[in-house]
């Protein structure tokens, strides 16, 4: 494919074929996003690769209460997991709130799951003494996610990048065996897009001036509150 239309046709895939994704094409995938840019040089991100049904189902299971809150802070109006501005929303109201399928259903299935860390004694973190949340970290990390994603891309797949099981990250590091001193910087899940997805959201991301959309959700109201305009545009399109 063209470097543009990779660009521009990369979106979060949620539906996917039947079809296998084989150790040789992740492989070359791999082999490909390696070449990421990271902090220093330092290559300090990791990969590992799921393909066990109920490691897979663990990892789902340990992102929904994060989607619960992001769910519930969306349909009070409020930017979810926003370290700005804290939630108002009530502890009991999350706990109620039903996170859309699309939140659990790639792990479940796709064929592959690549968790992506980080090893936090190579990074070169120089906004750590500042007043806000770290994000030079990421550089270390996103790079090779996103190369990953378009990797994937070029060779006919579609993944979709989540970071709903980070804040269990204790128990996402005892799932995996993952070293006291790395941090887990998301999950990704890899297949073959189904046809119709793939196309519309392709054809959509060239067209409309705010490509990312959540489609197919169903959100259930936890309280009275009126839903923002994306909450209640999910719930229009789950309708038609």
């Amino acid at each position: 494919m063209d470097l543009y239309d990779v660009m521009r046709t990369t979106h979060a895939v949620r539906e996917y074929t039947d079809e296998p994704l084989h150790d040789d094409t992740l492989y070359r995938i791999l082999d490909n996003a390696r070449f990421a840019p990271s902090g220093g040089n330092r290559q300090g991100a990791h990969i590992i690769v799921v393909r066990d049904a109920q490691t897979r189902q663990r990892l789902a299971q340990l992102g929904v209460p994060g989607a619960r809150r992001y769910i519930a802070q969306l349909m009070a109006g409020e930017n979810p997991w926003n370290p700005v501005h804290p939630s108002s929303v009530a502890p009991e109201i999350i706990d109620n709130t039903d996170p859309p399928d699309s939140f659990v259903a790639p792990f479940t299935q796709a064929p592959v799951v690549l968790v992506v860390s980080v090893d936090l004694e190579v990074v070169a973190a120089l906004d750590q003494n500042l007043d806000r949340i770290g994000l030079v970290s990421g550089a270390s990390v996103y790079p090779l996610v996103w190369n990953i994603l378009l990797a994937a891309r070029n060779e006919g797949y579609g993944g979709n990048l989540t970071s709903m099981a980070i804040p269990q990250e204790a128990q996402v590091r005892q799932l995996l065996g993952l070293p006291d001193t790395h941090a887990p910087g998301g999950a990704g899940t890899a297949r073959k897009a189904s046809p119709s997805t793939d196309e519309t959201t392709a054809a959509n991301r060239r067209g409309i001036r705010h490509p990312r959309t959540l489609r197919r959700c169903t959100l259930h109201a936890p309280n009275t509150r009126p839903m923002t305009p994306l909450a209640s545009r999910l719930v229009a399109e789950e309708a038609t």
